[in-house]
């Protein structure tokens, strides 16, 4: 199966301006191709991933990624997706989030011998002169089509900043530029960014009568897009200090059942062949399934090693084999303790298990928490420093939450 066919077979392809063209160059490694990454935190999260499992699929095919870092772009923001505006970062900020992106994307692609472009937008943008970036580009963009566009109509109820509207002259900027210094003739992104890529295409035909080509990849489980990379306690991140390997390793072993199959056509490198065997699986099968996805996923981004150990860790947590020294983990000191005993509400905010001593409340109180499978319902409840012991235990908030609390 050719590179093409195998994207359609995975369901990654959501729409593209020419497919036959697109066909030619793809199968070939003729495309030379970006996508974008805006630097709006010091860590890529798993929005971000499906990308780079895409960039690392084709440049496995014998094609050219670019990796774009939105150092300029990133002073404006992209309005898509979004309810408001997004917060303004310094230019240090931005340049600590490039820096940071560098290092993550290193693990995906090859940058080797000018296999792959790492290239900040910030190198075109910062210095233009407005006006003659308006007389340049201007002409090329309709404002009524502008409103039309996905990406604002969100925003036109509560106010769209002409900061923010800007921001599809300066994707499309991007691409004409990058045409022209790296022969780049085509752009990927989520389809969520199809209007803004059009806009690319259109700008480099009208200036340079030249061709160029969009394709956009169905965003990951476009049932519950806006939850994509979403825990209870916050965004996961590929960076192993912001959510562990374990943490990253259960994401995926708790994604739905009507998901877990996309999730491993369109992210893993298995056979497509093995995925498509997996379609009649059901009840227990599903399961492994999804243990079969955390696992690829796992190893993809922190490593063969980091994925046993979590493996590991999350039979020893729910099938009691295992080793549970890999189970996420909070250490107490001995002033955590009071008259050698620590209570309950405050435990549950130290293991970051509850945000605030209110919710840690509701949560004992709904008969929510549980210490080694017992659940405890009194908020008044104490753990002695003696019931810990030198194995820990294991403090669970949920069916899904849970630390392994131990005494330094």
């Amino acid at each position: 199966m050719k590179i093409y066919d195998e994207l359609v077979a995975r369901g990654l392809i959501a729409q593209v301006t020419d497919e036959k063209e697109i066909r030619e160059l793809v199968d070939n490694g003729k495309a030379v191709f970006y996508i974008g990454f805006d630097p709006t935190a010091d860590s890529l999260h798993v929005g971000h991933f499906m990308a780079l499992c895409l960039m690392k699929r084709l440049q496995m095919a014998g094609n050219r990624p670019i990796a774009l870092l939105g150092g300029g772009t990133g002073m404006i923001g992209d309005p898509s997706g979004r309810s408001d505006m997004r917060q303004m970062m310094t230019p240090e900020t931005i340049q600590h989030n490039c820096d940071c992106f560098k290092r993550q994307m290193s693990r995906f692609i090859d940058f080797s011998d000018d296999k792959a472009l790492m290239v900040n937008n910030a190198e075109w943008l910062m210095d233009l002169n407005y006006i003659e970036f308006i007389r340049e580009i201007g002409p090329h963009f309709s404002v009524n089509q502008m409103l039309r566009a996905e990406c604002y109509k969100q925003r036109m109820e509560k106010g769209l900043s002409f900061l923010e509207f800007n921001y599809m002259l300066m994707q499309s900027y991007d691409f004409y530029e990058l045409f022209q210094r790296y022969n780049c003739n085509m752009q990927f992104g989520g389809d969520d960014q199809w209007s803004n890529m059009l806009g690319g295409t259109d700008l480099i035909r009208r200036k340079l009568h030249k061709d160029a080509y969009a394709m956009t990849i169905n965003l990951l489980l476009n049932s519950e897009g806006k939850k994509m990379g979403k825990t209870q306690s916050g965004a996961v991140w590929l960076d192993p200090d912001k959510t562990t390997p374990f943490e990253f390793y259960q994401y995926w072993r708790n994604i739905g059942d009507a998901d877990v199959l996309k999730c491993l056509r369109m992210l893993t490198f298995l056979p497509i062949e093995q995925i498509d065997e997996m379609d009649q699986w059901e009840g227990s099968q599903l399961n492994q399934a999804k243990e079969i996805l955390a696992y690829e996923l796992t190893g993809l981004v922190h490593g063969e090693e980091e994925a046993k150990k979590a493996e590991a860790g999350a039979k020893a947590l729910f099938t009691g084999g295992g080793d549970a020294a890999h189970m996420p983990t909070t250490e107490l000191a001995e002033e955590d303790f009071e008259e050698g005993a620590i209570d309950l509400i405050t435990l549950l905010v130290k293991a970051e298990l509850a945000g605030t001593r209110s919710e840690a409340r509701r949560s004992i109180e709904q008969g929510g928490v549980s210490i080694d499978g017992e659940k405890i319902g009194d908020i008044r409840y104490q753990v002695k420093k003696e019931s810990i012991g030198t194995d820990g235990i294991l403090l669970k908030r949920g069916k899904k939450n849970f630390k392994k609390i131990c005494v330094q």
